[in-house]
Formats: C-alpha cells, structure tokens, sequence
C-alpha cells in the first residue's frame, strides 16, 4: 500500500508560479514511478508529467514542456511540479499518482495509487 497526499495548490496570477509536492508513506517509494494529473470542470483527468523511479528520465504534456518540471526526493518520499509561467488553462484540481509501469506513464490506467488532489487556480 501507498499512501500520497498532495500539498502546495492555490490561486495564483497568470504568469506566476507554484510548487506542488506530494507525499508518500508507505512501502518502497523508490521503486514507482510517479505522475502527475489534472482535472478541469467538465473534462477528463489528463496528463502533465511523470518521472520514473531513479529521478532519471521524465515525460511532459506537450502544453506544459518548458514550463512545468517534475523532480522526486527519495530520501524525502516526496515527488514535485514546479509549475511556471502559469496560465488560465492550467487551472484544476492536480493528482499525483504511483505506478509500477516503466512505460505508457502518460495512461492513467498504469497508476495503482492516487492522491486526493489539490486545487490550482489561476487568475488573470
């Protein structure tokens, strides 16, 4: 079992910045990759980024690439998104995720684990 639990949301100004951080507890973090997820009104959750289990390769939406990075902690248990030069479009709820997949991370099936969720707003 793996528990997250998702920190860091809020409102913001179109153009600035957040860092989300989820945190885990649980048995062996180091061995999932973790993603994260966003859910806008009236749409379906989709995907932002994800990072295997070492740190070493990470994926992007290709509206966030430049933008958004995802980082992990393993001696914290903790995964990141620092999200810059955010837009009105990037406001949702985000969800981090735990998945013991070393491929498809941008499926949202391929995830075991889910988080609750925090709320980015961003305003102009």
């Amino acid at each position: 079992q793996l528990q997250l639990v998702e920190s860091g949301g809020g409102l913001v100004q179109t153009g600035g910045s957040l860092r989300l951080s989820c945190a885990a507890s649980g048995r062996a973090f180091s061995s999932y990759a973790m993603g994260w997820f966003r859910q806008a009104p009236g749409k379906e959750r989709e995907f932002v980024a994800a990072i295997n289990w070492s740190g070493g390769s990470t994926f992007y939406e290709d509206s966030v690439k430049g933008r958004f990075t995802i980082s992990r902690d393993n001696a914290k248990n903790t995964v990141y998104l620092q999200m810059n030069i955010l837009k009105s479009e990037d406001t949702a709820v985000y969800y981090c995720g735990a998945s013991t997949a070393t491929w498809g991370l941008q499926v949202r099936g391929k995830y075991a684990y889910w988080g609750q969720g925090t709320q980015v707003t961003v305003s102009s």
